[in-house]
């Protein structure tokens, strides 16, 4: 049998493309299974207690950080709301005005 030119340029592109598809879906599985190997290696067991018990404390104390802050923020905004007050009262009422035009 004999083949025409289009059919053999066909056939070797879908022989091109098939093994471009076989190597990169076999490609895809090595690297899969490389990383699947890779996870167990490092387990999250590392962190001992003492450690666990170190970061709990500098949480702790920053929360306390932060509490006190607020409570300072909390005080200023107190006494510039209470210094604003009797400012206000002293300042005179807006009311009409005669303007030169």
């Amino acid at each position: 049998m004999v083949m025409e030119p289009g059919e053999v340029i066909m056939l070797g592109i879908v022989c091109a493309a098939g093994v471009t598809i076989v190597r990169t879906i076999a490609s895809t599985i090595l690297r899969l299974r490389e990383q699947s190997h890779r996870l167990p290696e490092t387990p999250a067991s590392h962190i001992s207690d003492d450690r666990i018990a170190r970061i709990e404390a500098a949480v702790e104390s920053i929360a306390i950080e932060v509490e006190r802050i607020s409570e300072g923020q909390r005080f200023t905004t107190k006494l510039l709301s209470d210094q604003s007050r009797p400012l206000q009262a002293m300042l005179p009422k807006p009311g009409k005005f005669d303007t030169p035009h």
